[in-house]
């Protein structure tokens, strides 16, 4: 076109003029316009987009273990505390005392069943679909991602310990909020391991902001006790307002520093958010942010949602599996395909003064100092 204008030019013609093409040629609207849906096959994307396929930090961190029943036990003890008056006079005899059982204890959890259904029409399944192939198996799979979603959600909540009783209450296992006495900051109170041989669930009470003294007082209480808590678990709300406060330079007794690069030629990477942090005792904390945890109603009035933080030390927990996740087929009804998919788990928090809870903290409050 360009090369014809350039002629009409030369021969002092005027230049050419391209007008849209005439009515009777064939377009690809007039494909489309074809009833009834027209001749132009869907261009569709053979993926499905999803961005809620959440990791589960909490049991991809703790260990597994198995159960043989659906009430599982374990046994807690602790050393008796240092005796500095502990003298003895050369060649004594040793003195008439009692040997006792001491700390030791022996607490359990119930085990909860958590279940997904799939139901599947022939058609369905028959049918050519776009990105998920085989209906039955995708379907099945996001159901098992899912079901791993409310096992990560409600070994993490204040729910109590419950019985089955095979008739009309489904047993529960006791969740970590319901779990911690030993290390806990709150504005409520309760929960804990009674003598029933179920766990309460704590009770809620106002909100408050989190501060860097609750955090470093719980650190220093399970440091005494013998834990070395390294995980500092919470909700995105509360995890981003933490890394903010120690990222700031307004607290200096918190220093920190940008690993990343080195020299004038390297390129720098800037750094807004503090994952880690050292305690005073030496050891590492990573802080966690947990989309799948829940947060919980406190006492207040209006916008009520509170969170808890917890201080895991990850040697003393674990979630057991009377049997783990399994899918089964269900008897077929007609034209149609079901599915049941299950597990039966608890959470063994095998030691519960290794951890700590911050509980009835406001997500949406700056963490302070103090």
């Amino acid at each position: 076109m360009y090369l014809l204008h350039i002629v009409a030019a030369y021969r002092g013609l005027s230049p050419l003029v391209w007008n849209a093409a005439p009515a009777d040629y064939l377009d690809a609207k007039d494909l489309k316009d074809v009833a009834v849906g027209g001749l132009i096959k869907e261009d569709v994307l053979q993926q499905i987009q999803d961005c809620s396929e959440i990791p589960t930090p909490f049991l991809d961190m703790v260990g597994t273990d198995t159960c043989k029943a659906d009430y599982t036990e374990w046994v807690e003890d602790e050393l008796e505390a240092v005796d500095i008056t502990n003298k003895i006079v050369s060649g004594a005899d040793a003195p008439a005392t009692a040997t006792t059982a001491g700390a030791l204890a022996r607490v359990g959890n119930y085990t909860q069943i958590s279940a997904k259904y799939v139901y599947v029409t022939e058609r369905a399944q028959n049918v050519d679909t776009i990105a998920i192939g085989e209906t039955m198996a995708y379907r099945t799979m996001r159901k098992l991602q899912a079901l791993r979603r409310d096992v990560e959600g409600i070994v993490l909540s204040n729910q109590a310990s419950v019985r089955d009783d095979n008739s009309s209450t489904a047993g529960q296992t006791a969740g970590l909020g319901a779990w911690l006495t030993s290390h806990v900051s709150a504005a409520g109170s309760g929960g804990g391991f009674q003598s029933t041989k179920l766990v309460t669930a704590f009770t809620p009470g106002a909100r408050r902001a989190l501060t860097w003294e609750l955090i470093a007082d719980q650190i220093e209480g399970c440091y005494t006790d013998g834990a070395n808590n390294t995980v500092l678990m919470s909700v995105p709300g509360v995890t981003k307002r933490l890394a903010r406060f120690l990222f700031t330079t307004t607290y200096a007794a918190i220093p920190t520093a940008n690993v990343q690069g080195s020299g004038g030629g390297v390129d720098q990477t800037s750094q807004g958010y503090i994952d880690t942090f050292r305690t005073d005792f030496g050891f590492t904390m990573k802080i966690v942010p947990n989309r799948l945890q829940q947060t919980y109603e406190s006492t207040d009035t209006g916008t009520t949602a509170a969170a808890a933080v917890f201080g895991l030390d990850l040697d003393y927990l674990a979630v057991a599996y009377l049997h783990s996740c399994k899918v089964e087929a269900l008897a077929k009804l007609g034209l149609s395909h079901r599915r049941q998919l299950s597990v039966d788990y608890t959470l063994k928090c095998k030691l519960e003064r290794a951890q700590f809870v911050i509980h009835d903290i406001n997500p949406a409050s700056t963490v302070t100092a103090t």
